[in-house]
């Protein structure tokens, strides 16, 4: 019993990590917009010093940037931008604003290259949660041994109950917090993946359970986030 409700409980956390890192990927594409923003102020700008002060700016939030980009884990976006870092703070060293120019015209083009390692990663990588994650989480309940053969349906079923709370709670957090196409994105990824797992024959009564009640949790998850085209909080 106490193997269930660990195994069942990582499943849950390993969801809402996988929100997190959704998450990061998104502040930091944020935060990368701003950097860029940032650049093509300077480049637009004729006045050296007010160029400089500008690329500072950008500077400053690449440094914030640090924890996001390796909490989302794309490699590629941290190479540009480092590289955009690189030309950035060669060009406050710049003595005139053609010199300056042509830096940040190499800063912006990393910029842009970073934002666009970020968007596809999180596109093919995280699809906003990260979809490999979630995939292994459910796959990874064929490995488990419920105790259904041990224990009377009744009693499994309130186990089962008892352990999917985390994930219920991870999810209205989701609901409440995360960008509301990407959580619905998501939960409608799991609630497909649980559609698939019991379709599937000579399934054990836990594990029907279990995809049954996730699926009941997700949908109403996504009862509450609607559309999201009428929602002006997400």
């Amino acid at each position: 019993m106490k193997t269930l409700y660990f195994v069942l409980s990582i499943l849950a956390i390993g969801l809402l990590s996988s929100f997190k890192i959704s998450v990061a990927c998104e502040y930091a594409g944020s935060n990368i917009g701003y950097v860029k923003t940032q650049t093509q102020l300077a480049l637009e700008d004729n006045d050296l010093n007010k160029a400089k002060f500008l690329t500072y700016k950008a500077i400053n939030a690449i440094y914030k940037l640090r924890g996001q980009l390796n909490e989302c884990g794309c490699e590629q976006a941290v190479i540009n931008i480092e590289e955009s870092k690189y030309h950035l703070k060669k060009a406050t060293k710049a003595t005139s604003i053609q010199g300056a120019k042509v830096l940040l015209t190499e800063a912006y083009n990393k910029t842009v290259a970073s934002l666009e390692a970020i968007e596809r990663h999180h596109l093919h990588g995280n699809l906003g949660i990260n979809k490999d994650l979630a995939m292994n989480n459910l796959e990874n309940r064929e490995k488990i041994d419920l105790p259904g053969f041990h224990l009377g349906n009744e009693a499994l079923h309130v186990m089962i109950d008892d352990s999917l709370i985390p994930y219920e709670a991870s999810l209205q957090k989701v609901v409440d917090s995360v960008n509301c196409k990407d959580a619905r994105a998501f939960a409608e990824r799991i609630f497909q993946i649980c559609e698939l797992e019991l379709l599937k024959p000579d399934l054990t009564e836990g594990k029907k359970y279990y995809n049954l009640k996730t699926q009941e949790i997700t949908v109403d998850a996504l009862r509450k986030l609607g559309d999201c085209e009428s929602s002006l909080s997400k």
